[in-house]
């Protein structure tokens, strides 16, 4: 674990785990080191937790020599963004409101990353209630992109990001409302992963939007995140907007490649969306290797960007500005100024305006389900370039530019960030898949297929290869 070698993805340290290569109590001892190596650069962690993990690597190693492997995860370290609860840790969502709030059970997801062996490493950075930053303004610092410090890790899941890019951790948990999933994956290079809304529990999380709110995995690898959503996936019946549907297997479909799909490739969509030229011919050269992976690939036409916009800019403020008014108006002030802007914009959303876009909300989610009927799945843009400068981004209260990404939060369909290129400045491209609605097997083959034969996962940033 102390080579000049990137450290296992998920799926790899699964294997030298039960193949007997590797120890849970070493690889949790090398992603400490990592995280308390790389901390003050990164700033990805709020709390490292370091006698819990070595008591878990040390139960899970007990039990793997006895035989009593729980399954692929069993051993393997992971974090959470600092808006899910863990049983006696701080959940603080990045704000000084949160400073003293103790988890009193398990977050749902968090209860079936422990129940599969999982080792806990810590607590990481976020954006204030996953919507404020990145804001200097508050008890933590915002996270690091590992490509380039200097520049933004991407929305809320900053820390998840920068922590797996850096290879601290082969998978941390993030959440998107309006792409805080993949936008850090897409912006630190590795893979993201919103499933479709209702797929994976949100009890136990932060709210911000109670109805685009959606929980998921960063990884390495889009196998990587085949394994966690395999854990993660599943009804909980105390989460309301929790899906009541069977859980395929996620892996089963995952190498049989693109032969005979058809792929709808929504180039007009990210010309609509303003991205750039690199990142608009890494989208092409993307639809290009699918087509000689075997795949048909056709243009399709989704709707307006500003009608997704629209949508997600009316619904999202005017939920969290609920959920938060009653701090707004008795202590405003311990809020970071673009947090508390940000939600306050949401006390001027009406009721007949917030009706109306989820009405258009409906219409844009049966367009974009009809696309499905002639497509197997859909090839977009997540982001208009690669990450710009930490200093220079938008922290006023109404952004000046949209996030690509929220269209799927609008429609709720599975999407999936990965790397397609990189620009001429090192910092990563992405690209993004989209599937019909509980339909993330399809989601995860197409882009493990893209994945292995583009070869981008071969690339690290130089910190992810230091030694721990």
């Amino acid at each position: 674990m102390n080579s000049q070698h990137a450290p296992p993805t998920l799926a790899e340290a699964s294997r030298l785990i039960a193949a007997g290569d590797l120890s849970p109590v070493e690889l949790t001892e090398a992603a400490l080191a990592r995280a308390a190596g790389l901390n003050d650069r990164l700033a990805a962690f709020i709390e490292i937790t370091p006698d819990r993990a070595r008591a878990a690597a040390r139960r899970a190693e007990a039990d793997i020599t006895g035989g009593r492997r729980r399954g692929p995860l069993h051993g393997i370290p992971y974090g959470l963004k600092d808006i899910y609860d863990a049983k006696g840790l701080r959940t603080t969502a990045h704000s000084r409101l949160l400073l003293d709030n103790i988890a009193a059970e398990d977050a749902e997801t968090t209860a079936r990353l422990e129940a599969a062996g999982m080792v806990l490493i810590g607590k990481l950075a976020t954006h204030e209630f996953a919507t404020g930053g990145p804001a200097f303004d508050l008890p933590f610092p915002p996270a690091r992109n590992p490509w380039n410090t200097a520049h933004f890790t991407g929305w809320s899941s900053s820390g998840s990001g920068a922590a797996v890019a850096a290879g601290i951790l082969p998978l941390a948990m993030g959440s998107d409302t309006g792409g805080s999933i993949r936008l850090p994956a897409a912006y630190c290079g590795t893979v993201g992963l919103k499933p479709t809304y209702g797929r994976v529990s949100r009890r136990g999380v932060v709210p911000l939007c109670y109805s685009l709110d959606t929980c998921g995995p960063l990884t390495w690898t889009v196998e990587d995140a085949a394994l966690a959503l395999q854990v993660l996936a599943g009804h909980d019946p105390r989460d309301p907007g929790s899906a009541d549907l069977p859980v395929p297997d996620y892996r089963s479909t995952l190498r049989q490649g693109v032969v005979g799909l058809r792929i709808g490739y929504a180039r007009r969509f990210s010309e609509d969306a303003g991205v750039g030229a690199e990142q608009q011919a890494a989208l092409d050269a993307a639809a290009q290797l699918l087509q000689k992976l075997g795949a048909t690939v056709v243009e399709v036409a989704l709707p307006p960007n500003d009608h997704f916009q629209a949508v997600a800019r009316t619904i999202s403020p005017a939920e969290s500005f609920a959920i938060h008014q009653d701090d707004l108006r008795k202590r405003p002030e311990m809020y970071a100024r673009v947090t508390r802007e940000r939600l306050m914009l949401g006390g001027f959303v009406t009721a007949a305006q917030y009706v109306q876009a989820q009405r258009l909300r409906r219409i844009l989610t049966a367009k974009v389900a009809s696309l499905f009927e002639e497509c197997d799945a859909l090839l977009t843009a997540v982001i208009p370039g690669p990450a710009p400068l930490l200093a220079e981004t938008d922290d006023g209260p109404w952004r000046k530019t949209q996030p690509i990404s929220s269209a799927f939060n609008a429609t709720g369909q599975p999407a999936l960030a990965l790397p397609c290129g990189f620009a001429a400045n090192g910092l990563p491209l992405s690209a993004q898949i989209v599937g019909r609605a509980f339909n993330e097997e399809i989601v995860l083959r197409v882009a493990h297929a893209y994945e292995q034969a583009a070869g981008w996962t071969s690339r690290r940033p130089a910190l992810a290869t230091l030694p721990a």
